[in-house]
């Protein structure tokens, strides 16, 4: 199983993988941290991207990714993480970390962890 970040997911969703992240992510199953359902829904109001949650093909697509919820241990993990970025990337690191699943990210500040498993 692999974790994926929000534009990781969305990447996929739209069909604009890197040919590195499309073997891994065909490879495996999906999952998520709850918060990126939030990103996505906050994302969409401010119209940085054009997604519907409410849209059929989008359940359909999300209903297939596991959801980890937001528990007391990940967000203690999200403050002992070493390195700091957004609040919802530290939730979707630690969400790694409690869980051992690699993490699928673009982001250059979480790919500078020493502690965070990432996939490869």
């Amino acid at each position: 199983m692999l974790n994926l970040d929000t534009h990781i997911l969305l990447h996929a969703v739209a069909g604009t993988l890197r040919p590195g992240e499309r073997r891994l992510l065909t490879a495996r199953r999906w999952s998520m941290s709850a918060i990126v359902l939030w990103e996505i829904a906050k994302l969409a109001q401010i119209g940085r991207i054009a997604i519907d949650l409410q849209d059929p093909e989008v359940v359909r697509v999300l209903g297939r990714v596991h959801v980890w919820p937001i528990t007391r241990d990940i967000a203690d993990a999200s403050t002992r993480l070493d390195v700091r970025g957004d609040p919802a990337d530290e939730l979707i690191a630690a969400t790694s970390l409690v869980h051992n699943v690699p993490l699928v990210t673009r982001d250059a500040v979480l790919l500078r962890s020493k502690r965070l498993p990432f996939a490869r």
